[in-house]
This record gives C-alpha cells, sequence and structure tokens, in this order.
C-alpha cells in the first residue's frame, strides 16, 4: 500500500485554476436549472391546470424518501433542434432511483416538451435507458406521457436499427431475460408507442389521463369511418375492463405511483456481482482541491497523482508496474469502499530510466502494454475498472514506429474491447484520438461514462486540426490561383479554430449521448461509487478473452 499526494500550496496560480473550474462549475448549474424546466413555466402551468404532476414531480414520488434521484443525460438534445423551438433533455427524464431500497432504472416522458413527442435523439437516450437496465439486470420503470413520434423528424427515427422500434425489441429481449419492467400510462400513448407500456410486464393506467390505441380517433374515421372519441376507443376503463390490456386502474397519478412502489417491494433478489467493498474512507486530503489541481488549460501538465490523492480511500493506492511505463498510472484502490482497479493518464513531463523525457498525457508503448497486462489481472481478480482519461493519443514519429506502438496500442484496445467486468471512464480533460479508444470512450461499452467541465473530446486538439485544415484549404486555393494575405490567413484558421472548438466541448458531447452526463469535479467519488453499486446488482459476468493480447 503506497501513500500518494503532497499538501497544496494554495498559491495565485492554485486560485486562478480554482476559480477558473468554479465558473464552469456554476455554468453547468444554470444549465441543468433550465433544462429541469422542460418545456417553461407555462407549459407546467398547463400540464398541471389538468391535475396532473410533472415528470419530475412523479420521479420524486416514486423514488424512496431522502434518496437521490441520479439523473443521466440531462443534456441530451441541448443546443439541437432549434428550428423546432428545442427539445430541452430530448422531452424524457431519465435515471437511477432507488424503490424500497431497490436501485431502479426510471424513465418519465416530460409532456410539457411538444406533448412529449420523440425526437431522434429521445429514442437513443430511451435505448441508453434499457442498455443500463440490461446490463446491470435493474428493473425499469416507464413513465408515459407521450404524443408519439415528432412527425417532421420521422425519417430520423423510425426504421434503422437504434431507431424507435427497437425499444420494443429491447423490451421483449428484458422479459426473456427475467429483468422486470412496469409501464404506467400516465397521459396519451399512440401508435406504435403503445407497444412500449402494453410490452412491459405489468401496465398501469390513470383514469382522466391515460389512454391507449394504435390509432386515435381521426385516423379510426378517416380509415374505417367509424365515429368515436378517444376516451371510449382506448381510454382507463375500456383498456382495462374491456380489453383487459392494462392491469391496475389508477383514480390518478399519485395512487399510480404508490401501486408501482408496492409492486417492487415484493419482488424477490437475485445474487449481486460479489464486487469487494469494506467500510468507506475519506481521502486524506480535501476533495474541493481537485478544481486548484486540474489546469484551466487543458494543454498544460500537472500530476495525476495528486489528483487521485484526493479521490481515493485514504489517499492509498497499490500501484501496479510503478516505475515502468509511467505515461499511465495501473493501480489498485479503494474509492467509498469499493475496490477498484485504476487506469489514468499522468499528465506531468516524465523522465524515464534511461534519461529520456516523455510528454504528460501521451500513450506510450511500454505504458500500452502495462495497462493490458492491468486489465488482464482485474478481470481474474472481478475487480472493476476505472478510467481516467486525460489523453493527447498515442505516441507517433519514427522512434515510436519502430518500437511497435501499433502493435502494443492494439494490445491495449484489445484488452478494453474484451474485458468483461464493469469499465467506468471519467473524461479529466483531453480525450483525443485512438486514446479515447485505448482509455475506454463510448464506443468501448463503458457501464457509465462521465465527463468533467473541462473536457474535449475529439479527432485530436484545436490547435493541431485548425492547422492541418488551414493547410488543407489553403493548399486548394493555390490550385485554384488564389492567394491569401496574413491578415486573411489569420482569420481564416481563426474561423476554423473557432468551429471546431465549438464542437469538442463536453455540451456537444452530452447533447449527443457520446456521455451519460457532465459533473462536479468534487462528486467524483459520489459518482464512481452509485457505478459500482448499479453494476454490482449484475452477477452475469463472461470470462475474459485474452485475443491478441498475449507476448
Amino acid at each position: 500500500m503506497k501513500k500518494i499526494g503532497n499538501t497544496i500550496n494554495q498559491d495565485d496560480n492554485f486560485l486562478v485554476r480554482e476559480d477558473y473550474h468554479k465558473n464552469l462549475i456554476r455554468k453547468l448549474e444554470a444549465e441543468l436549472k433550465k433544462v429541469s424546466l422542460g418545456g417553461g413555466e407555462t407549459a407546467i402551468s398547463k400540464h398541471k391546470a389538468k391535475g396532473k404532476l410533472t415528470a419530475r414531480e412523479r420521479v420524486e414520488l416514486l423514488i424512496d424518501n431522502n434518496s437521490k434521484f441520479y439523473e443521466l443525460n440531462s443534456l441530451a438534445a441541448y443546443g439541437m433542434y432549434e428550428e423546432y423551438g428545442g427539445a430541452p433533455s430530448s422531452g424524457t427524464i431519465f435515471g437511477i432511483g432507488k424503490i424500497h431500497n431497490r436501485n431502479c432504472v426510471i424513465v418519465a416522458n416530460d409532456a410539457t416538451v411538444k406533448a412529449g413527442a420523440w425526437f431522434p435523439i429521445t429514442a437513443k437516450k430511451n435505448l441508453r435507458a434499457q442498455e443500463i437496465a440490461l446490463e446491470n439486470r435493474l428493473p425499469i420503470i416507464y413513465l408515459v406521457d407521450s404524443a408519439g413520434v415528432f412527425l417532421p423528424l420521422q425519417d430520423e427515427i423510425f426504421p434503422d436499427k437504434e431507431h424507435f422500434g427497437r425499444i420494443f425489441r429491447n423490451n421483449a429481449i428484458m422479459s426473456a431475460k427475467g429483468i422486470p419492467q412496469i409501464a404506467a400510462i400516465m397521459g396519451p400513448c399512440v401508435a406504435g408507442g403503445a407497444y412500449l407500456p402494453i410490452m412491459s410486464d405489468e401496465a398501469l393506467i390513470v383514469q382522466g389521463e391515460g389512454s391507449v390505441f394504435l390509432a386515435g380517433a381521426h385516423l379510426v374515421k378517416a380509415a374505417i369511418g367509424e365515429v368515436i372519441d378517444n376516451e371510449k376507443l382506448g381510454g382507463a376503463r375500456v383498456q382495462s375492463n374491456v380489453s383487459g390490456v392494462t392491469d391496475y386502474l389508477m383514480k390518478n397519478d399519485e395512487e399510480c405511483l404508490l401501486q408501482i412502489r408496492s409492486l417492487i417491494e415484493k419482488y424477490g433478489y437475485s445474487p449481486a456481482a460479489g464486487f469487494n467493498r469494506i467500510e468507506s474512507k475519506m481521502p486524506q486530503f480535501p476533495i474541493n482541491e481537485i478544481l486548484g489541481i486540474l489546469p484551466e488549460d487543458t494543454t498544460k501538465q500537472y500530476d495525476t497523482y495528486e489528483l487521485l490523492a484526493r479521490i481515493v480511500d485514504n489517499s492509498e493506492i497499490d500501484e501496479y508496474k510503478a516505475g515502468y511505463g509511467k505515461s499511465l498510472i495501473t493501480a489498485y484502490a479503494r474509492i467509498d469502499g469499493w475496490a477498484v482497479g485504476i487506469v489514468a493518464n499522468q499528465r506531468n513531463l516524465l523522465k524515464t530510466e534511461t534519461g529520456e523525457m516523455q510528454v504528460g498525457g501521451v500513450i506510450y508503448s511500454d505504458s500500452a502494454d502495462k495497462a493490458a497486462r492491468f486489465i488482464m489481472n482485474c478481470n481474474q481478480k472481478k475487480i472493476p475498472l476505472l478510467f481516467l482519461q486525460d489523453v493527447t493519443g498515442f505516441m507517433v514519429g519514427s522512434r515510436a514506429e519502430h518500437g511497435g506502438i501499433i502493435k502494443d496500442g492494439a494490445k491495449m484496445v484489445n484488452a478494453v474491447a474484451n474485458s468483461v467486468v464493469p469499465k467506468i471512464t471519467i473524461i479529466i480533460g483531453n480525450s483525443y484520438g485512438a486514446g479515447n479508444y485505448a482509455m475506454c470512450g463510448k464506443a468501448y461499452d463503458p457501464r457509465f461514462i462521465f465527463a468533467l467541465p473541462n473536457a474535449k473530446i475529439a479527432v485530436m486538439g484545436g490547435n493541431q486540426a485548425a492547422n492541418v485544415l488551414m493547410d488543407i484549404k489553403l493548399g486548394q486555393a493555390k490550385k485554384g490561383g488564389k492567394e491569401f494575405s496574413e491578415t486573411e490567413k489569420q482569420k481564416l484558421l481563426s474561423e476554423i479554430l473557432n468551429s471546431y472548438e465549438k464542437k469538442n466541448n463536453p455540451y456537444y458531447a452530452a447533447a449527443r449521448l457520446w456521455i451519460d452526463e457532465i459533473i462536479n469535479p468534487i462528486k467524483i467519488r459520489e459518482h464512481i461509487s452509485i457505478s459500482i453499486e448499479t453494476a454490482n446488482c449484475n452477477q452475469e459476468i463472461g470470462v475474459f478473452q485474452t485475443g491478441v493480447i498475449q507476448t
């Protein structure tokens, strides 16, 4: 066991960094508050005038008193669909909450946003909710209140593999796997959307609010000439007492939510995965010092050990191959009592045993080889993996190529791809190129992936990308016989850089679900702990396949 960390000198540089990150946190909190209002105060007032609870009020009543709802993808659709008036949080709320002390996935349509209509990203968000339920064998509750597909964008939500129909396929798969699904019909439920609640294991419907049918009254009249209103066609009493489509007829939202709690309270328990946990110990150093350790500029260096010292229990680690492959830190530790295997990019300038200087945040051959072996060890010992990304990519150049960087990088990527223990990824700063892949980016199926407010996710850094694109544009212009002045070149470079920077920030990533949530750096421990607790619900851990990793 190795103690890490030092008392930080809170000098001017520390205070500048701290202020920078506090401002980022203030912006994050403001944006989260804004999207939490859904369609806005006026839409909320109209919704409540119907005697209905809002989506967030429903979730709050459903979960245990004094427990926390861990919302995910809250910034889905951020800055998207502006031509249609926007879709705050994609018109759907989802996350993990405790019901009778049991972790459940909860999905709630927000009818204050375009009557709960499904945008393309809404479907992707619902699929992510189902994925979390599947991977972790969690009960999933759908609080349905939706007008169905947003028709102007139907071509982007209807026919493909990861579109609307995949949700019903997942309903069937989860039922077959014994993962409980409950749906509460608390508003309209139309056409294809009617399958989601009815393909769940049990369905409740609220009288006077809920309705479910394949075609509404207007379409029925147009299609077959029958004249009927929606209530008589597929209202709560009809679907419960006449068709038998729904299982429980509820007087109002409150009774419906209490009934769901009563059903879940009687569920049996499956064996847990058995991840190691002991009594939690706080780090030896204040967690809020993270804000002064992380630089305000992601190109600057810092000591990752100081960051770890404010995350891991008692500021202690068992470091694997401490003197080898130093651009990656691989270590066993505990976070909130949970045993974890940590793979973290070291952002300090490093001196090797041969006196060579290595750039922090770059993965070298020896580091990649070390990480691959460490990941295998964690799989053998059934220890969840935590990836702390602040990576600019793999080392390039003749020396790296001659040393087999591609081969060693492939070993690491193979190990990450085949890992069967839960993987949790937090993007601390940079997440560029193949480094994103090797450090378990979204494409490598982390159980959960978070980013700090200063994170940058792109193929390469902004300056490098801007210069590459600039050279291409200048070359094209030269072929056409055009020359740029220095002023024009600088203006063009600035435009390219601004466009690139707009797309590599965490809000852009969160809007498109490349990450599950942007989180406050001070709450890193809390998010890691709930992630492992959630993963611990699933006892089905597969067998690690070594593939091409052997050397």
